[in-house]
């Protein structure tokens, strides 16, 4: 009932490991005001989703992949919610039938998330348990991830344009872990045994038919995504550290050879998996524009908890082997206009914006750039110099480092401040908290959305 039809080619299996979450780094700064660290025990897992250096896997957990050697890792106190899993804009049009059919379904099952998540994953493995040993040795911590993203990716099922897109992406990032069609079934099938049996109120013959069309139409977007990619892209890139730069105790400005051409925009990032943890996955933004001698750096933030980010703070060393996954995200520039540029950047978040000024430095454009460097205290503008030598060198950059805790003005006030921005184009990055607190100063002085450009804060923290 769930077979998917196949209009390409199956993607060769490829070895790969499935990912978690855990903190990130940007994101630990994130809090009243911009950037007062958070707490409680989402706090970790939301720190390292921040889309600078960003340490969490926006999307779903891999449907498959090569077995890596089991290990046991440290578990993570995590309450998946299904109550704000939507990030993708809603479609101005009607719902269709099947749209009204899923929907009353989620909110069916929004005060049972973690029963619908664990038994999700029972029957996955009990049914299917040739695929435990492709996910991590760990659940606590991505939990819910591949159902939400399952379950976001049905609930805008009528939003065509926005949603092929997305899936697209994760079918190609999916190619990193393994994963291969005939994986999907089993997947279809669990979510609909889980989504079932906790929504007895609500589900019929009616309501399955509609999972079943919506799940048939995800999974093939996927699969057909990945073959296409397959043709032109590696699955991963295989990377050697060749600086490692420790700017305070836990941050590091680690850079890396790929053993191939990588080509990515900048204010992209990349999902990485060292070593030390095997099939854990992180994602970080780039933090230059594309080099002449193809190095890649990252900004790491080490976290409480954060696997990924403390080996590469305080493990990794230059001659290490890590793996990279490709290259995604839209917070790039627009090269065919001249609008201005403002940039706000929290913490690690300054990283991506580094990587945008360098952009438009290379295209010779003397449009006007204004970055807004925030942080917590002085000592987390571990990039300041950086970011003043590229407004020494360019007359139409201008940077102002906002320290919450001395600033006259908080963050917001502050951008305020030195406006107007109505004619500018907007790019922030850095801790969830920081993203929404400012689209919605953005938007209060006249900038409109289609010019707010950011990761998807609900994609950042869909990993928690």
């Amino acid at each position: 009932m769930f077979e998917a039809r196949h209009t390409m080619d199956a993607p060769t299996a490829m070895s790969g490991d499935n990912g978690t979450s855990e903190g990130g780094s940007g994101s630990s700064e994130g809090g009243s005001g911009w950037f007062t660290p958070q707490t409680g025990p989402e706090a970790a897992a939301d720190a390292e989703a921040a889309p600078t250096s960003r340490q969490d896997e926006p999307g779903p957990a891999p449907l498959g992949g090569t077995q890596a050697p089991a290990r046991a890792l440290g578990a993570q106190t995590h309450r998946p919610s299904f109550r704000h899993y939507a990030h993708l804009p809603q479609s101005d049009q009607p719902p269709s039938p099947d749209a009204v059919l899923i929907r009353r379904t989620m909110a069916g099952i929004a005060d049972v998330a973690d029963k619908v998540t664990s038994y999700f994953y029972a029957l996955l493995f009990v049914r299917h348990p040739d695929l435990r040993p492709l996910f991590p040795a760990a659940m606590d911590a991505q939990r819910d991830r591949l159902l939400k993203a399952l379950l976001t990716a049905a609930e805008h099922i009528d939003n065509t344009p926005v949603l092929v897109d997305y899936l697209q992406n994760l079918g190609r990032g999916h190619r990193k872990y393994g994963t291969r069609p005939e994986h999907y079934p089993a997947v279809g099938e669990c979510l609909i045994g889980a989504l079932s049996k906790y929504t007895p109120g609500v589900w019929n013959a009616e309501t399955e038919a509609a999972w079943v069309r919506a799940y048939t139409t995800i999974s093939q977007v996927m699969i057909d995504a990945a073959a296409a990619d397959e043709l032109r892209a590696p699955a991963w890139w295989f990377a050697e550290i060749v600086a490692h730069d420790l700017r305070t105790p836990d941050v590091a400005v680690v850079t890396v050879r790929p053993d191939q051409p990588y080509p990515f925009l900048a204010g992209q990032y990349t999902s990485l998996e060292t070593p030390w943890w095997p099939r854990i996955w992180r994602h970080y933004s780039f933090a230059s524009a594309p080099r002449s001698d193809g190095l890649l750096s990252f900004h790491v933030k080490a976290v409480p908890a954060g696997w990924v980010s403390g080996a590469l703070v305080h493990r990794a060393r230059p001659g290490d082997i890590i793996r990279l996954g490709p290259p995604t995200g839209s917070m790039t520039v627009d090269h065919t206009t001249d609008s201005g540029l403002l940039c706000l950047g929290g913490g690690t978040g300054i990283a991506p914006i580094k990587a945008l000024v360098e952009d438009v430095a290379e295209h010779g454009a003397r449009r006007s750039v204004a970055v807004f460097y925030g942080a917590r205290t002085d000592h987390d503008l571990y990039d300041i110099d950086t970011m003043l030598r590229l407004q020494q060198s360019h007359p139409w950059l201008s940077v102002r480092a906002i320290v919450d805790r001395q600033a006259r003005l908080q963050f917001p006030d502050a951008v305020r401040e030195y406006g107007p921005w109505h004619e500018y184009d907007a790019y922030l990055s850095g801790p969830p908290g920081m993203i929404r607190s400012g689209v919605d100063t953005l938007r209060s002085i006249g900038i409109p959305s289609e010019r707010i450009r950011h990761d998807s804060v609900e994609e950042l923290v869909l990993a928690q």
